[in-house]
């Protein structure tokens, strides 16, 4: 087959790099991004880890994958089923094959594909010589063999060669996809600086693939995807996590309070801990704690000496924080608890995400114990909803629970660099020395009590977890005041409502069929109901970010629409969040419990059905 000399241009592509846990593919999928940003593609990653943390080598459980959708045009997904697929071993191929597209290219790790391997990956038949891949373009690449050829007069020992194959593989593909290969030379020289050696070997080996991609016949053609047209400014590609931590930082600077986070590590949250831990230099401070409770406790003590007072955590470790954290709204201190979600119940599926915390979230507490909640909906915006968390935290002098989920903390996609000057002022709500200062007086318009620093002369009070006296704090077993103090706390959550933005829908406010969701299905859902609108159905999507309290213009808005159906990756959390709060509104619903994000492909044929 001839090759030919111009590559072709695609507006979009989904590539997917799988193998074992140990094949290196979160790096290769990484560089591919990161290199893709730099060229000014729009994009949308889904890193998928095993759930084992050892699962046996060349089995279905150990394969790891990353998928990454890169476009000319705006992208909110990683993308349904991949174009490419580079799978390093027959588990790899065979967890992904219905991932890929009829006609879709698979470049294949030959080398791994003997009779042990097919085994372990439960064939019974090599798919290579059994016809069952005639539909796709199966490249075979002896990726193990050429990489040990490339690397036979180094110095390097067997397993370190042997690690090099992912760079192989990355060739491949930056041939395939016109893409320069300095960005990655460039990190890789970084990364080992004091391991030439190594550094020298997978460059070395990056180049023999994509060498051997220019020379075989297989491939017809190379391909490019042209810059997206993105809003002017300067981008970096970003993580949901990584986000949620620099929005952090932002917010202890707006505000002048230093940051404290205290936190247990657990999947898939311990990357915020690992990125704030970077930032000593900023007066951030970390504390690794022996458990979750020490954690958010620790989190609690920092709030009250006057710090931004932080900790993060996955369903499990909430749920032991739920002691603590009905402490921190009865002393009515400022916290933020971070809960980035994945699948359970207990240890349940700790790499795949999941929207069951929910209810967790509004009511896992003993006693009348409400907290603000709100919920981030892309990668990117984790940045600005950590920030906005920050800030009613400060100013209201309240919990609030900042949800994430495992799609969202792990994904990346480019994010417009902000300046601390574009971000709104946070004014702490804190007493002045010399006023005649009551522990719980409170502002008459958002009841909310001012704090009194330790070591503020004349402010001295006294703080615990029993039932506090109205205005003086002190201890109080009194019926009619415990009855008072719960209202007070709940409807001093209402009253937040007054200062959030109205909720806006996205499609006519007329339409047959609004579609809700919220936090990190926004890019499945928004992109099924763009592609249905363009089709010329009628139908609209509102996706919520404040959970609780909810936009004050929420029972406004339903009323608009005669069908409404609720989607989320639970069993209907929050569709039964709202039959509570808006009876006699029909709610019809939408669910996923696989541990996977959404297709637009299942979302667009269930809207097609309830528009029919």
């Amino acid at each position: 087959m001839k090759k030919n000399t111009e590559p072709i241009d695609l507006e979009k592509v989904v590539i997917k790099f799988a193998g074992d846990s140990g094949d290196g593919m979160q790096f290769s999928g990484n560089q591919f991004t990161n290199t893709s940003a730099l060229l000014g593609n729009d994009l949308a990653t889904f890193p998928d880890y095993p759930a084992e943390i050892r699962a046996p080598q060349g089995t279905i459980a150990g394969v790891s994958g990353f998928q990454i959708h890169i476009g000319s045009i705006h992208i909110n997904t990683p993308g349904d089923i991949a174009d490419v697929l580079v799978a390093m071993n027959p588990a790899a191929l065979k967890s992904n094959r219905k991932s890929i597209k009829k006609g879709g290219i698979i470049i294949v790790n030959v080398d791994s594909f003997t009779k042990k391997d097919l085994e372990k990956a439960g064939y019974d038949n090599s798919p290579l010589s059994d016809n069952s891949l005639d539909e796709f373009q199966v490249i075979e690449a002896p990726i193990s063999k050429l990489t040990r050829e490339s690397l036979k007069d180094s110095k390097l020992s067997s397993k370190s060669i042997s690690q090099s194959k992912n760079m192989f593989a990355l060739g491949i593909v930056y041939w395939m996809f016109n893409r320069p290969m300095t960005p990655t030379e460039n990190f890789i020289n970084k990364k080992f600086s004091e391991k030439s050696e190594i550094a020298k070997g997978n460059i070395k080996v990056l180049h023999t693939g994509y060498n051997f991609a220019n020379t075989i016949e297989a491939f017809s053609s190379s391909y490019t995807v042209k810059s997206a047209n993105l809003e002017k400014g300067r981008y970096r590609n970003v993580m949901g996590n990584q986000a949620i931590a620099w929005g952090f930082i932002a917010a202890s600077e707006k505000s002048g309070k230093e940051l404290f986070l205290g936190s247990y590590p657990i999947t898939p949250a311990s990357d915020i801990l690992h990125e704030l831990a970077k930032y000593k230099n900023l007066g951030v401070k970390t504390f690794q704690a022996e458990d979750e409770i020490a954690g958010i406790c620790s989190a609690i003590g920092a709030s009250f000496a006057g710090n931004l007072g932080i900790t993060t955590t996955s369903g499990p470790g909430f749920s032991l924080k739920g002691e603590a954290l009905g402490l921190a709204i009865m002393t009515e201190l400022p916290l933020v608890v971070v809960d980035v979600q994945r699948g359970g119940p207990s240890t349940g599926l700790p790499t795949k995400t999941e929207q069951s915390d929910l209810m967790q979230a509004l009511y896992g507490r003993n006693g009348e114990s409400p907290a603000v909640v709100i919920a981030c909906s892309t990668p990117s915006n984790c940045f600005d909803w950590s920030f906005m968390a920050s800030k009613i935290t400060l100013e209201y002098n309240t919990p609030v629970i900042l949800l994430s989920d495992g799609y969202l903390g792990n994904g990346s996609e480019p994010w417009k660099i902000k300046t601390i000057k574009d971000m709104p002022d946070i004014t702490p709500l804190i007493a002045k020395e010399g006023e005649n200062y009551q522990p719980y007086f409170r502002d008459k318009k958002t009841l909310a009590r001012k704090l009194a620093i330790p070591g503020m002369k004349g402010l001295e009070h006294r703080l615990g977890g029993l039932e506090k006296e109205d205005i003086s704090g002190n201890v109080s077993y009194d019926s009619e005041n415990h009855e008072k103090m719960c209202n007070i706390r709940s409807e001093k959550i209402k009253k937040i409502s007054e200062i959030i933005p109205i909720q806006e829908v996205y499609g006519k406010t007329n339409a047959d069929l609004l579609v809700i969701g919220w936090g990190g299905t926004y890019g499945s859902l928004y992109s099924s109901v763009d592609n249905l609108i363009n089709e010329g159905k009628s139908i609209a999507l509102t996706q919520f970010n404040y959970i609780h309290p909810l936009p004050k213009n929420t029972l406004e808005l339903l009323n608009r629409y005669k069908k409404i159906v609720v989607c989320e990756l639970n069993s209907g959390q929050f569709a039964n969040y709202l039959r509570m709060n808006f009876q006699g509104i029909i709610f019809e619903q939408y669910n996923k419990l696989q541990g996977l994000p959404f297709t637009t492909l299942e979302l667009e044929s269930h809207f097609k059905t309830l528009l029919d």
